[in-house]
Protein backbone atom coordinates (compact mmCIF):
# COMPACT_ATOMS: atom_id res chain seq x y z
CA UNK A 1 0.00 0.00 0.00
CA UNK A 2 0.98 3.34 -1.16
CA UNK A 3 2.16 5.58 1.76
CA UNK A 4 0.24 9.54 0.79
CA UNK A 5 0.40 12.43 3.57
CA UNK A 6 -2.65 13.56 4.02
CA UNK A 7 -1.99 16.56 1.97
CA UNK A 8 -2.71 14.37 -0.97
CA UNK A 9 -6.41 13.60 -0.03
CA UNK A 10 -7.10 17.09 0.82
CA UNK A 11 -6.31 17.91 -2.83
CA UNK A 12 -8.12 15.33 -4.23
CA UNK A 13 -11.05 16.35 -1.63
CA UNK A 14 -11.18 19.66 -3.04
CA UNK A 15 -11.40 18.83 -6.86
CA UNK A 16 -13.97 16.25 -6.20
CA UNK A 17 -15.78 18.93 -4.34
CA UNK A 18 -15.35 21.81 -7.13
CA UNK A 19 -16.15 18.53 -9.71
CA UNK A 20 -19.77 18.32 -7.38
CA UNK A 21 -20.06 22.23 -8.16
CA UNK A 22 -19.72 23.37 -4.78
CA UNK A 23 -18.23 26.27 -3.68
CA UNK A 24 -15.53 27.34 -0.72
CA UNK A 25 -17.31 29.36 2.21
CA UNK A 26 -15.63 30.05 5.52
CA UNK A 27 -17.12 30.96 8.73
CA UNK A 28 -16.30 31.62 11.85
CA UNK A 29 -18.33 29.78 14.89
CA UNK A 30 -17.77 28.78 18.56
CA UNK A 31 -16.20 25.58 18.88
CA UNK A 32 -19.31 24.02 21.16
CA UNK A 33 -20.61 24.35 17.72
CA UNK A 34 -18.68 22.74 15.63
CA UNK A 35 -20.71 19.39 15.40
CA UNK A 36 -23.45 21.32 14.40
CA UNK A 37 -21.98 23.04 11.74
CA UNK A 38 -20.68 20.01 10.02
CA UNK A 39 -24.27 18.31 10.08
CA UNK A 40 -25.12 21.53 8.27
CA UNK A 41 -22.33 21.42 5.97
CA UNK A 42 -22.97 18.10 4.75
CA UNK A 43 -26.77 18.45 4.49
CA UNK A 44 -26.18 21.36 1.95
CA UNK A 45 -23.65 19.69 -0.26
CA UNK A 46 -26.73 18.31 -1.38
CA UNK A 47 -29.32 19.54 -3.79
CA UNK A 48 -32.29 21.39 -2.25
CA UNK A 49 -35.06 19.09 -1.07
CA UNK A 50 -32.78 15.64 -1.55
CA UNK A 51 -33.56 12.59 0.44
CA UNK A 52 -31.24 12.64 3.29
CA UNK A 53 -30.20 9.36 2.52
CA UNK A 54 -31.01 6.27 0.47
CA UNK A 55 -32.56 3.08 2.70
CA UNK A 56 -29.59 4.27 5.88
CA UNK A 57 -29.24 0.60 7.38
CA UNK A 58 -27.39 2.13 10.33
CA UNK A 59 -28.92 1.87 13.58
CA UNK A 60 -29.19 4.16 16.59
CA UNK A 61 -28.30 0.89 19.80
CA UNK A 62 -26.79 -2.11 19.52
CA UNK A 63 -28.38 -3.62 22.56
CA UNK A 64 -25.52 -3.34 24.74
CA UNK A 65 -22.86 -5.60 22.91
CA UNK A 66 -19.47 -5.24 22.76
CA UNK A 67 -18.10 -4.56 18.93
CA UNK A 68 -15.19 -7.15 17.57
CA UNK A 69 -13.67 -6.08 14.66
CA UNK A 70 -15.41 -8.79 12.46
CA UNK A 71 -18.36 -7.73 13.86
CA UNK A 72 -17.61 -3.83 12.98
CA UNK A 73 -16.98 -5.14 9.38
CA UNK A 74 -20.29 -6.89 8.98
CA UNK A 75 -22.27 -3.82 10.38
CA UNK A 76 -20.37 -1.17 8.25
CA UNK A 77 -20.40 -2.79 5.34
CA UNK A 78 -24.48 -2.66 5.57
CA UNK A 79 -24.49 1.40 5.76
CA UNK A 80 -25.05 3.50 3.08
CA UNK A 81 -21.72 4.80 3.16
CA UNK A 82 -20.80 1.84 2.01
CA UNK A 83 -23.58 0.37 0.10
CA UNK A 84 -24.26 3.45 -2.12
CA UNK A 85 -21.14 5.20 -2.02
CA UNK A 86 -18.02 4.78 -3.28
CA UNK A 87 -16.31 4.38 -0.25
CA UNK A 88 -14.48 0.95 0.68
CA UNK A 89 -14.24 -1.13 3.76
CA UNK A 90 -11.48 -4.56 4.00
CA UNK A 91 -11.27 -6.49 7.35
CA UNK A 92 -7.80 -7.08 7.70
CA UNK A 93 -6.46 -10.21 9.39
CA UNK A 94 -3.92 -10.88 12.23
CA UNK A 95 -3.84 -11.77 15.64
CA UNK A 96 -5.52 -8.37 16.20
CA UNK A 97 -7.56 -7.88 13.35
CA UNK A 98 -8.54 -4.70 12.22
CA UNK A 99 -10.54 -2.41 9.70
CA UNK A 100 -9.64 -0.35 6.63
CA UNK A 101 -11.64 2.55 5.37
CA UNK A 102 -11.20 4.31 2.10
CA UNK A 103 -13.11 7.22 2.80
CA UNK A 104 -14.43 8.44 -1.21
CA UNK A 105 -16.28 11.73 -0.25
CA UNK A 106 -12.72 12.78 1.55
CA UNK A 107 -10.42 12.05 -1.32
CA UNK A 108 -10.34 8.50 -0.78
CA UNK A 109 -8.64 9.22 2.48
CA UNK A 110 -7.57 5.90 4.21
CA UNK A 111 -8.51 5.41 7.83
CA UNK A 112 -7.87 2.07 10.06
CA UNK A 113 -10.24 1.09 13.26
CA UNK A 114 -9.28 -1.55 15.64
CA UNK A 115 -10.99 -2.81 18.76
CA UNK A 116 -8.74 -2.22 21.49
CA UNK A 117 -9.99 -3.91 24.73
CA UNK A 118 -12.84 -1.84 25.70
CA UNK A 119 -12.23 1.31 23.10
CA UNK A 120 -12.05 1.58 19.23
CA UNK A 121 -9.87 3.55 17.88
CA UNK A 122 -10.00 5.56 14.72
CA UNK A 123 -6.57 6.76 13.17
CA UNK A 124 -5.25 8.47 10.26
CA UNK A 125 -1.50 9.16 8.56
CA UNK A 126 -1.18 12.66 8.63
CA UNK A 127 2.43 13.25 7.07
CA UNK A 128 5.77 12.22 8.46
CA UNK A 129 7.96 14.35 10.53
CA UNK A 130 10.25 15.54 7.81
CA UNK A 131 7.65 17.49 6.02
CA UNK A 132 6.88 19.81 8.82
CA UNK A 133 9.38 22.75 8.64
CA UNK A 134 10.03 23.49 12.21
CA UNK A 135 9.14 20.27 14.16
CA UNK A 136 9.08 21.94 17.79
CA UNK A 137 7.59 25.24 16.77
CA UNK A 138 4.82 22.63 15.30
CA UNK A 139 4.35 20.70 17.91
CA UNK A 140 3.74 23.52 20.60
CA UNK A 141 1.21 24.85 18.05
CA UNK A 142 -1.03 21.43 17.72
CA UNK A 143 -0.59 21.40 21.70
CA UNK A 144 -1.85 24.85 21.87
CA UNK A 145 -4.68 24.96 18.90
CA UNK A 146 -5.89 21.40 18.24
CA UNK A 147 -8.40 20.78 21.35
CA UNK A 148 -10.03 23.95 19.97
CA UNK A 149 -10.24 23.00 16.43
CA UNK A 150 -10.46 19.54 16.54
CA UNK A 151 -12.12 18.77 19.81
CA UNK A 152 -12.93 14.97 19.06
CA UNK A 153 -9.39 13.83 17.93
CA UNK A 154 -5.82 13.89 19.04
CA UNK A 155 -2.74 14.15 17.40
CA UNK A 156 0.46 11.85 18.04
CA UNK A 157 3.81 10.93 16.89
CA UNK A 158 4.08 7.36 15.83
CA UNK A 159 7.01 5.90 14.94
CA UNK A 160 5.95 2.96 11.93
CA UNK A 161 7.47 -0.62 10.92
CA UNK A 162 10.18 1.05 8.62
CA UNK A 163 11.46 3.88 11.75
CA UNK A 164 9.76 6.71 10.27
CA UNK A 165 7.93 9.04 12.46
CA UNK A 166 4.80 10.62 11.30
CA UNK A 167 2.04 12.40 12.75
CA UNK A 168 -1.76 10.65 13.68
CA UNK A 169 -4.68 11.40 13.52
CA UNK A 170 -6.66 9.40 15.85
CA UNK A 171 -10.28 9.35 17.54
CA UNK A 172 -11.71 6.55 20.29
CA UNK A 173 -15.17 6.29 21.68
CA UNK A 174 -16.43 2.53 23.39
CA UNK A 175 -16.20 -0.66 22.04
CA UNK A 176 -19.96 -0.79 23.40
CA UNK A 177 -21.36 2.42 21.09
CA UNK A 178 -23.80 2.69 18.96
CA UNK A 179 -23.29 1.87 15.31
CA UNK A 180 -24.49 5.25 14.59
CA UNK A 181 -21.98 6.55 16.76
CA UNK A 182 -18.89 4.67 15.50
CA UNK A 183 -19.94 6.18 11.90
CA UNK A 184 -20.00 9.39 13.63
CA UNK A 185 -16.73 9.09 14.90
CA UNK A 186 -15.52 7.38 11.68
CA UNK A 187 -16.48 10.84 9.58
CA UNK A 188 -15.75 13.50 12.33
CA UNK A 189 -11.95 12.07 12.23
CA UNK A 190 -11.80 12.14 8.21
CA UNK A 191 -13.27 15.78 8.33
CA UNK A 192 -10.67 16.57 11.02
CA UNK A 193 -7.64 14.82 8.67
CA UNK A 194 -8.66 17.44 5.70
CA UNK A 195 -9.34 20.04 7.91
CA UNK A 196 -5.62 19.87 9.93
CA UNK A 197 -4.03 19.87 6.56
CA UNK A 198 -5.72 23.49 5.76
CA UNK A 199 -5.00 24.44 9.17
CA UNK A 200 -1.60 23.58 9.35
CA UNK A 201 -0.01 23.68 5.78
CA UNK A 202 1.44 27.03 6.23
CA UNK A 203 3.59 24.52 8.30
CA UNK A 204 4.59 22.05 6.07
CA UNK A 205 7.41 21.61 3.21
CA UNK A 206 5.95 21.94 -0.18
CA UNK A 207 6.76 18.38 -1.02
CA UNK A 208 4.31 17.39 1.46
Amino acid sequence: MERRSSAYYQRRHRERLREKGLVKKELWVLPEFADELLVVEKRMRQPRGAAPGRGRVEVDVNDGKVWTAAGLYDALSQTEEFVYGDSTIELIDGSEASLHLVMAEYGDLPLFLAVVGEQIVVEALLWPVSHVRDPAAFNEEVLRTHKVIFPLSTIGIETLADGESVYMMFGSLSAASSLSNVLYEVETLADNVIKATEAYETQLQEAA
